[in-house]
């Protein structure tokens, strides 16, 4: 049944009560998810789903809501059928866009050999045998067009063994309808096996309905083409890297006009997350990150004229613009998050430059708790560069206590450092639990500047570790920082870091804590997934050390391994069973290692979880474990 809510009531009901408490992992397992789902084709309501996680069960329940563009009427719905309009449905209404899984190669034994049914076998020619947290039983995904009338379907790949969406995070923003209804154009790497994992030259296809024959629009582009939507004008647009390999190269933003193809964010720089075009065509909207914050851009579209293509930041201020949902009027509709705040989705107007808030999912839970404070530094590396550092402080935050400091290495290793709201990484709960947060923006981050960005490829244990010295060293200066209870904590290239940092830190460091850390470069090559990401960030595998400078560098001088027997410090290491991109085998390598001499150490195995941990109740005893070894090592 549905049912009106007040505007000013929070979504969920939420155990709290005392008006001072601070953040708990109870309590942040409680807080709604928002994620929107759209605005009714007037723009006057907005459409979106709170997910509830319920510890009991081990899910994340999900309602639907619809509220007015103002904020002020909210009403829950069984679903939201038929008040967006949906993009996969053809412009004639006749056809309909979806993405299937297919099954294309005989992998397992029981399809090779039909008789023994009951074999548990993959059999493997090249690469690409598992991806993310799956492993590749011959099956793809496949874009479908459906016609509802006949309700015949057609295979866009025709049963090649090509992906389509990208495996493994790719959705309906992979594909999109021509704005004649004649064609589809979609996202693939039409490559496979061995050449699939080396290689990120994502391709935009159009798929013609009548002849049937599929034309690759970006084949003299190498590296990814992604998110392909039309402007209100009919221009294709879609985001490119230029290369090959380079998953995180700088992203621009293309539109092909008249047959030219314009890239509007050359010149600017910095790179693209998100993009969204005006209602009148003649500007493109986007996110990215810029001095520690995602932050809402816009760029004029200029056609074939002489007029200057320029770049304007639009939101400024210590938030992160995380997406953008559409168009109301003057307002653009966006989602926000904080280090205190969890998305909620607002209205930013582009006259008076304010903010309005929509949802007010968790306004009830945050209105009782203590706010964690946060500075901002800029400190001098020791080439001379300046870094901004973020220092988040505890809830009632007393200058003239001394407080546990922990030093927070970002993964990635391009991964921006911002305003960011992680039910795992969590600063505000970090901070809640009485320990200071040194985060510093170490090179390698985007937001600012593309020099800035690069500057860690194929240089991971170089300057970027001075970076992190710099960073804890001129925050524990302060008076309030505890020089002798000094952490260091981190994820993925996080890991990395730590277990770098763990030996050659000349006893600054009374704790470490890594997961799915890179840990042994040799191993690492030979089981991660996308064997793209070494060759660049590595420069190569490690059997070309010889003629390879780089690569020399990268495994025989910036290899963790290499450092294990400074190892003198309390270390506690988690590692998921279904992580392929950081395979299980580097945590198991470091606990050993560890372990055998003799060092403190402890090891938490997840084996249903993959790079990140999704489960409630698993995500409950993460969060238990870390606070628990930080209270005996610090």
């Amino acid at each position: 049944m549905k049912r009106i809510l007040l505007a000013t009531l929070s979504v969920i009901a939420l155990n709290v009560s005392a008006q001072n408490q601070v953040m708990t992992k109870e309590l942040l397992w409680q807080l709604g998810r928002v994620s929107p789902v759209g605005l009714t084709e007037k723009g006057d309501f907005l459409i979106y789903k709170v997910g509830i996680p319920n510890v009991d069960k081990n899910t994340v329940e999900y309602k639907t809501y619809q509220v007015t563009v103002d904020g002020k009427r909210i009403k829950e719905l069984e679903n939201a059928d038929g008040l967006i309009k949906d993009r996969n449905l053809s412009p004639n209404g006749k056809f309909k866009l979806s993405a299937e899984e297919v099954k294309v190669n005989k992998v397992l034994g029981k399809d090779r050999y039909p008789e023994l049914k009951e074999s548990n076998v993959y059999v493997y020619d090249a690469l690409d045998y598992r991806h993310w947290d799956k492993d590749n039983d011959g099956s793809f995904s496949h874009v479908f067009v459906t016609n509802l009338e006949t309700k015949e379907k057609t295979d866009l790949l025709k049963d090649e063994p090509y992906y389509s969406p990208q495996a493994p995070f790719g959705g309906d923003e992979d594909y999109t309808w021509h704005p004649s209804g004649k064609s589809v154009i979609y996202v693939s790497k039409k490559k496979a096996g061995t050449a699939y994992a080396t290689s990120t030259n994502t391709d935009l296809y159009e798929y013609n309905l009548d002849t049937k024959q599929t034309v690759n629009l970006t084949e003299k582009n190498l590296g990814y083409d992604t998110h392909p939507t039309f402007s209100p004008n009919g221009d294709l647009t879609w985001l490119q890297m230029k290369n090959d390999g380079y998953e995180a190269d700088k992203n621009d933003i293309i539109v092909r006009h008249k047959g030219i193809d314009i890239n509007l964010t050359a010149a600017w720089d910095g790179t693209v997350n998100s993009y969204v075009w005006s209602n009148d065509g003649k500007k493109v909207y986007f996110i990215a990150p810029i001095n520690g914050t995602t932050q809402l851009f816009e760029v004029n579209f200029p056609g074939v004229t002489r007029i200057a293509v320029t770049v304007k930041q639009i939101t400024d201020g210590d938030f992160d613009v995380t997406g953008i949902v559409g168009f109301s009027n003057n307002k653009v509709i966006v989602t926000r998050t904080d280090f205190n705040t969890a998305t909620e989705v607002f209205s930013y107007d582009l006259k008076s430059k304010k903010f309005t808030q929509i949802t007010h999912v968790n306004d009830a839970a945050y209105s009782k708790i203590a706010k964690s404070k946060f500075q901002k530094k800029w400190v001098t590396t020791t080439d001379g560069k300046k870094m901004l550092v973020y220092v988040i402080l505890p809830p009632n935050f007393d200058p003239n206590k001394k407080y546990p400091t922990l030093l927070y290495c970002q993964g990635g290793p391009q991964s921006p450092l911002t305003q960011f709201y992680s039910f795992r990484w969590n600063f505000q709960l970090m901070a809640a639990e009485g320990y200071v947060i040194v985060a510093p923006n170490r090179r390698g981050m985007p937001g600012f500047g593309v020099e800035w960005n690069e500057a860690i490829s194929k240089d991971w244990g170089g300057l970027v570790m001075d970076d992190y010295l710099t960073a804890i060293d001129e925050v524990s200066k302060e008076p309030y920082v505890d020089k002798n209870r000094l952490g260091a904590i981190g994820a993925s290239y996080g890991g990395y870091s730590v277990y770098y940092l763990a030996g050659i830190h000349q006893n600054r460091f009374k704790s470490f804590i890594a997961h799915c850390g890179v840990f042994n470069l040799h191993s690492m090559y030979g089981t991660t997934e996308e064997t793209f990401f070494p060759n660049w960030d590595a420069g190569g595998a490690y059997w070309d050390a010889e003629t390879n400078k780089d690569v020399a560098k990268t495994y025989y001088q910036h290899n963790p391994i290499l450092l294990v027997k400074n190892w003198n410090t309390p270390m506690l290491i988690f590692h998921g069973g279904k992580d392929y991109r950081v395979p299980i085998g580097q945590g198991q390598e470091a606990f050993a290692a560890a372990q055998l001499q003799g060092i403190k150490s402890r090891f938490v195995y997840l084996p249903d979880e993959n790079h990140w941990v999704l489960q409630p109740q698993n995500a409950l005893v993460w969060q238990t474990e870390f606070f628990k070894w930080l209270k005996e090592t610090l």
